[in-house]
């Protein structure tokens, strides 16, 4: 076992009496690097450590939990960690639900997210694919006026996960990115526009492509007035898709719809969405940024299928909402940090492909509005009510393609009625960092609010 798990099971071993522990350990390093006009702007490489307790007290209303945690893992420093827990669950309130994560006998998948060859890229190698990808969106278009930012980032981190209930669980990931931000136009006018590459370890990642994503977004929006007021087909690119399906991700997760916090509470079983859609939450599998073999909890994650075919068929539960809503954890514990305690969430959505490319749902749909980001996605959209209002821009859809752009719009409807409405689902699966996958998506009858 690793440091980490030595670690954490020393602090298990301190339980006393009836009391339960849990001990969350963590360290991970990180590199950053920012270039402007072929200059290194900023450079940085951070370590860090830390610990996260949870103390849980038995008592006859129910358990008390307390939580406290600690950026460094020194043995003094665990210790008052540990004994703060302790005394913060003197003071909790008790709940006769709660209990820690127990091995349910499923088998962690093979799921392999550490890049072994990662350690061995040099500095001058990270900073070299930074600069290769402000050159390429530089020359990209003679109407680039200039690239505002040009990153790179890079991580490594492992966890070990022990408690007295008898989960042991270890795991350990690396990733890599370059993200590219240009500006289009003339003194008159700019327009903005961002790419990105993702992989495991600085090797998966492609330059030119990041560059061009971003070129082509800002460019083509050169020109760009505020729309009309339309009720019309959207047609959402893969990043937008991607987004609103991880904002929908909340809709699904047990513990909303256990606090009545859900649009889709009281429809398990029900017609939710048009027969061709498909939603599944999966992190066994590699492709997906979220990807994990285990959960928040240490339980083995799983292939959830959480609506199949227009029907909703489930939740995703970690331990305390399952026990809630009577059913079993479905693997899906989530972890914002250290602190805190872990809740349902999803980690890897993907909406099953379609058969038709981006170009041929654009001809399907012949009129519409081509959406290639949106805003306001926090305060204009719930998943409590299912009310989906957001700020857009793209281009008009024109005799099956794509035509003026179009910006300072209101794309407007419900979840309720988006997901009954979609006449189109792209064969161009994406693979985004976030909880969710994305491609072109058509939904007909939105209201477009402009002037």
């Amino acid at each position: 076992m690793s440091e980490l798990h030595d670690i954490a099971a020393r602090v298990v071993a301190q339980a006393q009496g009836g009391e339960e522990i849990e001990a969350y350990a963590a360290r991970g390093t990180d590199t950053e690097i920012r270039v402007y006009e072929g200059e290194i702007e900023s450079l940085s490489t951070a370590t860090s450590a830390g610990i996260g307790i949870r103390v849980l007290l038995p008592g006859p209303d129910g358990a008390r939990v307390g939580v406290a945690s600690a950026g460094s893992l020194d043995p003094d420093v665990i210790a008052h960690a540990l004994a703060s827990a302790r005394e913060n669950a003197t003071f909790a309130s008790p709940d006769p639900m709660v209990i820690f994560a127990s091995p349910d006998g499923v088998t962690p998948a093979a799921v392999d997210l550490v890049d072994p060859a990662a350690h061995l890229v040099t500095v001058d190698e990270k900073i070299a694919l930074v600069k290769a990808v402000e050159s390429a969106a530089r020359s990209g278009d003679a109407r680039i006026r200039s690239v505002d930012n040009a990153d790179y980032g890079d991580s490594r981190s492992e966890m070990a996960l022990v408690s007295t209930t008898g989960i042991s669980a270890t795991a350990e990931r690396t990733s890599a990115f370059l993200s590219v931000a240009t500006l289009a136009g003339s003194a008159d006018e700019t327009q903005t526009g961002s790419g990105f590459s993702i992989g495991r370890g600085p090797g998966a990642l492609d330059p030119e492509a990041a560059a061009r994503d971003a070129v082509e977004r800002s460019v083509r929006m050169l020109g760009a007035t505020k729309g009309r007021s339309i009720r019309t087909t959207v047609v959402f690119d893969p990043r937008v898709t991607s987004t609103i399906l991880g904002v929908l991700s909340g809709a699904l997760s047990g513990d909303a719809v256990g606090r009545g916090r859900s649009f889709f509470e009281g429809h398990l079983g029900e017609a939710v969405a048009v027969d061709g859609f498909t939603l599944v939450d999966d992190p066994t599998d590699l492709r997906a940024y979220g990807a994990s073999a285990l959960d928040g909890e240490g339980l083995a994650c799983r292939r959830n299928v959480l609506i199949d075919g227009g029907l909703l068929r489930q939740f995703v539960y970690d331990t305390v909402s399952a026990r809630r809503a009577g059913v079993s954890s479905t693997g899906s514990a989530a972890r914002g940090g250290l602190a805190g305690s872990p809740g349902a969430g999803c980690r890897a959505l993907v909406l099953t492909p379609g058969d038709r490319s981006a170009e041929e749902l654009l001809s399907d749909v012949g009129e519409g509005l081509y959406v290639q980001s949106i805003t306001g996605v926090h305060s204009g959209v719930s998943t409590v009510s299912g009310d989906f209002s957001v700020g857009a821009e793209g281009l008009m859809i024109r005799d099956g393609r794509l035509a003026e752009p179009i910006r300072e719009v209101t794309v407007a409807s419900t979840f309720q009625k988006m997901l009954m409405s979609i006449v189109g689902i792209g064969a161009d699966l994406t693979w985004l960092p976030g909880v969710a996958a994305g491609q072109t998506v058509a939904i007909g009858d939105m209201q477009v609010s402009g002037t």
